[in-house]
Protein backbone atom coordinates (compact mmCIF):
# COMPACT_ATOMS: atom_id res chain seq x y z
CA UNK A 1 0.00 0.00 0.00
CA UNK A 2 1.28 3.78 -0.98
CA UNK A 3 0.17 6.85 0.58
CA UNK A 4 -1.17 7.69 -2.88
CA UNK A 5 -3.35 4.20 -2.66
CA UNK A 6 -4.92 5.88 0.40
CA UNK A 7 -6.61 9.29 -1.31
CA UNK A 8 -9.13 9.84 -4.01
CA UNK A 9 -9.94 13.22 -5.27
CA UNK A 10 -12.93 13.09 -2.96
CA UNK A 11 -10.66 12.64 -0.43
CA UNK A 12 -8.79 16.06 -1.14
CA UNK A 13 -10.21 19.26 0.33
CA UNK A 14 -8.27 22.00 -1.99
CA UNK A 15 -8.32 24.99 0.25
CA UNK A 16 -9.72 24.16 3.76
CA UNK A 17 -12.62 26.80 5.49
CA UNK A 18 -11.75 26.25 8.55
CA UNK A 19 -9.55 28.73 10.81
CA UNK A 20 -8.44 26.42 13.63
CA UNK A 21 -7.11 22.76 14.11
CA UNK A 22 -10.65 22.07 15.95
CA UNK A 23 -12.59 22.89 13.00
CA UNK A 24 -9.75 21.25 10.84
CA UNK A 25 -10.65 17.94 11.97
CA UNK A 26 -14.46 18.49 12.05
CA UNK A 27 -14.76 19.56 8.48
CA UNK A 28 -12.27 16.65 7.40
CA UNK A 29 -14.01 14.03 9.29
CA UNK A 30 -17.25 15.66 7.76
CA UNK A 31 -15.66 15.40 4.10
CA UNK A 32 -15.18 11.27 4.81
CA UNK A 33 -18.81 11.14 5.80
CA UNK A 34 -19.40 13.29 2.90
CA UNK A 35 -18.16 10.31 0.31
CA UNK A 36 -19.07 7.63 2.17
CA UNK A 37 -15.80 6.72 3.76
CA UNK A 38 -17.17 6.97 7.12
CA UNK A 39 -20.45 6.24 8.63
CA UNK A 40 -22.25 9.13 10.28
CA UNK A 41 -23.15 7.28 13.56
CA UNK A 42 -19.16 6.96 13.84
CA UNK A 43 -18.08 10.83 13.54
CA UNK A 44 -18.22 11.29 17.63
CA UNK A 45 -16.10 8.32 17.86
CA UNK A 46 -13.93 9.57 15.27
CA UNK A 47 -13.61 13.62 16.24
CA UNK A 48 -13.23 12.69 20.13
CA UNK A 49 -10.55 9.83 19.02
CA UNK A 50 -8.43 12.68 16.51
CA UNK A 51 -8.72 15.20 19.80
CA UNK A 52 -8.04 13.43 22.32
CA UNK A 53 -4.92 12.60 20.76
CA UNK A 54 -3.97 16.16 19.42
CA UNK A 55 -4.62 17.34 23.30
CA UNK A 56 -2.41 14.80 24.75
CA UNK A 57 0.47 16.31 21.85
CA UNK A 58 0.03 19.05 19.05
CA UNK A 59 0.54 16.89 15.29
CA UNK A 60 1.96 19.69 13.79
CA UNK A 61 5.18 18.74 12.93
CA UNK A 62 6.58 22.12 11.47
CA UNK A 63 7.36 23.16 7.72
CA UNK A 64 3.81 23.78 7.37
CA UNK A 65 2.65 19.92 8.26
CA UNK A 66 0.26 18.80 10.42
CA UNK A 67 -0.97 14.98 10.48
CA UNK A 68 -3.73 14.58 12.50
CA UNK A 69 -3.96 10.57 13.35
CA UNK A 70 -6.24 8.58 15.51
CA UNK A 71 -6.73 4.64 16.40
CA UNK A 72 -10.50 4.27 16.63
CA UNK A 73 -13.00 1.61 16.32
CA UNK A 74 -14.93 3.80 13.72
CA UNK A 75 -12.45 2.19 10.51
CA UNK A 76 -11.78 -0.66 9.83
CA UNK A 77 -9.01 0.09 7.37
CA UNK A 78 -6.56 3.21 7.35
CA UNK A 79 -8.86 6.31 6.21
CA UNK A 80 -7.11 9.44 5.00
CA UNK A 81 -8.18 13.09 4.13
CA UNK A 82 -5.67 15.64 2.49
CA UNK A 83 -6.33 19.28 3.21
CA UNK A 84 -4.80 22.55 2.55
CA UNK A 85 -4.71 25.82 3.70
CA UNK A 86 -3.29 29.00 1.42
CA UNK A 87 -3.52 31.20 4.85
CA UNK A 88 -2.66 28.47 7.02
CA UNK A 89 -3.99 26.76 10.87
CA UNK A 90 -2.59 26.92 14.26
CA UNK A 91 -1.88 23.44 14.76
CA UNK A 92 0.64 24.77 17.94
CA UNK A 93 3.51 23.04 15.68
CA UNK A 94 6.89 22.41 17.10
CA UNK A 95 8.06 25.81 14.52
CA UNK A 96 5.49 28.04 15.94
CA UNK A 97 4.40 28.06 12.08
CA UNK A 98 1.11 27.42 11.09
CA UNK A 99 -0.10 24.52 8.88
CA UNK A 100 -1.08 24.68 5.15
CA UNK A 101 -0.63 21.19 4.59
CA UNK A 102 -2.83 19.18 6.70
CA UNK A 103 -3.16 14.62 6.66
CA UNK A 104 -5.26 13.20 8.92
CA UNK A 105 -5.81 9.83 8.79
CA UNK A 106 -7.61 7.10 11.11
CA UNK A 107 -6.70 3.44 11.85
CA UNK A 108 -8.20 0.76 13.31
CA UNK A 109 -7.44 0.63 17.03
CA UNK A 110 -5.65 -2.97 16.61
CA UNK A 111 -3.78 -1.88 14.02
CA UNK A 112 -0.73 -0.79 15.68
CA UNK A 113 1.86 -1.06 13.06
CA UNK A 114 0.01 -0.19 9.97
CA UNK A 115 -0.59 3.07 12.32
CA UNK A 116 3.31 3.43 12.65
CA UNK A 117 4.16 3.30 9.57
CA UNK A 118 1.57 5.34 8.05
CA UNK A 119 2.42 7.88 10.21
CA UNK A 120 6.60 7.66 9.07
CA UNK A 121 5.22 7.57 5.51
CA UNK A 122 3.78 10.52 5.66
CA UNK A 123 6.62 12.41 7.55
CA UNK A 124 8.57 10.99 4.92
CA UNK A 125 6.98 12.18 1.71
CA UNK A 126 6.15 15.42 3.27
CA UNK A 127 9.83 15.93 4.74
CA UNK A 128 11.06 16.81 0.73
CA UNK A 129 10.40 20.14 0.10
CA UNK A 130 10.22 19.60 -3.31
CA UNK A 131 7.08 17.42 -2.70
CA UNK A 132 5.04 20.86 -0.59
CA UNK A 133 6.46 23.11 -2.90
CA UNK A 134 4.14 20.85 -5.96
CA UNK A 135 1.21 20.45 -3.29
CA UNK A 136 0.84 24.05 -2.04
CA UNK A 137 1.24 24.98 -5.79
CA UNK A 138 -1.33 22.47 -7.12
CA UNK A 139 -4.72 24.41 -8.48
CA UNK A 140 -6.93 21.28 -7.75
CA UNK A 141 -7.78 18.33 -5.92
CA UNK A 142 -7.24 16.22 -9.07
CA UNK A 143 -3.19 18.00 -8.87
CA UNK A 144 -2.84 17.09 -5.56
CA UNK A 145 -3.51 13.61 -5.88
CA UNK A 146 -1.16 13.82 -9.26
CA UNK A 147 1.86 14.71 -6.76
CA UNK A 148 0.97 11.48 -4.41
CA UNK A 149 0.82 9.55 -7.55
CA UNK A 150 4.21 10.72 -9.02
CA UNK A 151 6.59 11.18 -6.59
CA UNK A 152 6.88 7.50 -5.78
CA UNK A 153 4.90 8.06 -1.99
CA UNK A 154 7.10 5.53 0.52
CA UNK A 155 5.01 2.41 0.67
CA UNK A 156 2.99 1.77 4.26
Amino acid sequence: MTLASLLTEDQIISELVCSDRWQTIEEMVSRLISIGRLEEAHRGDAIAALCHREETMSTGIGFGIAIPHASCDAVSEVTACFGRSKKGIDFESLDGKPAHLIILFLVPRDQFQTHLRTLAAIAKFLNDPAVRELLNSAVDAAQILAVFEKKEAPKI
